[in-house]
């Protein structure tokens, strides 16, 4: 009466908006992807889920998190997660801050992140800050960028002590007496 199925299919990849598969972060396997076995557990990063804000959702107020987002609607407020996708009907009035972001649609406010990409149909309207950075032909950008690496700053040399002073000589100015 029941029968042992099959294990189930594999999941399909998290897509972005024009159907291209999210590029996995290099210390970050992809979630499904051949880096999960049913042997051994899988870490803690690959068992996260994208989240998504749908199309038809506003947002006020700050998001902060360590998972993965896809915004398809509006926030308004600052965007702290771990990996970012503003899609094309997306739109962030706020800073954002990820160590992947990627831009599809639009984003008023500063960028901060490892890697950012800002697609074609990007419209980004602030400073970036990053490590890595690529511009796609057609994406609109107005800011500064900042290429850094977080790294910890030079130590300042301690002040060097002061030379002693040498001890005071007493001279008699009576002449011979």
């Amino acid at each position: 009466m029941f029968n042992k199925t099959k294990s189930p299919a594999p999941s399909p990849q998290p897509r972005a908006d024009n159907g291209s598969s999210i590029p996995p972060l290099p210390d970050l396997p992809t979630p499904g992807g051949p880096a999960a076995s049913a042997a051994r557990p899988a870490p803690a990063a690959s068992a996260r889920g994208l989240s998504t804000l749908s199309s038809d959702l506003q947002f006020e107020g700050g998001i902060t998190g360590g998972g993965d987002l896809q915004i398809d609607g509006s926030i308004k407020g600052d965007v702290r997660v771990g990996r970012l996708i503003v899609g094309e009907t997306g739109a962030v009035e706020g800073n954002v801050s990820a160590d992947y972001v990627e831009v599809r649609g639009r984003v008023v406010g500063g960028i901060s992140g490892k890697q950012v990409k800002l697609i074609a149909t990007a419209y980004v309207d602030g400073d970036i800050t990053a490590e890595q950075m690529s511009i796609d032909i057609g994406a609109y950008f107005q800011g500064r960028v900042l290429q850094g690496r977080r790294e910890a700053p030079a130590p300042t040399p301690a002040p060097r002590p002061a030379a002693p002073e040498p001890a005071p000589q007493i001279i008699d100015m009576k002449g011979p007496s």
